[in-house]
């Protein structure tokens, strides 16, 4: 086994951690706003919510095949 693979795949495995360490205090901070100021919960699932497209325009595919030969 490659040493220097095992410590870079360490490394990798660190920093990801450390960035779900991040997401997870912005999640606890927006949740501590929505307990504290419950009006704002509308304003946040709009925020997070799918945007509508325009009434006019033709809705877009969700999902884009590409063929690959």
């Amino acid at each position: 086994m490659d040493e220097d693979k095992v410590a870079e795949l360490g490394e990798h495995l660190q920093t990801a951690a450390l960035e779900l360490i991040a997401a997870a205090r912005v999640v606890l901070d927006l949740a501590e706003e929505v307990v504290k100021e419950p009006g704002g919960t509308m304003a946040l699932i709009q925020h997070l919510g799918p945007k509508p497209r325009p009434a006019d325009g033709p809705a877009s595919p969700r999902v884009e095949r590409i063929r690959v030969s």
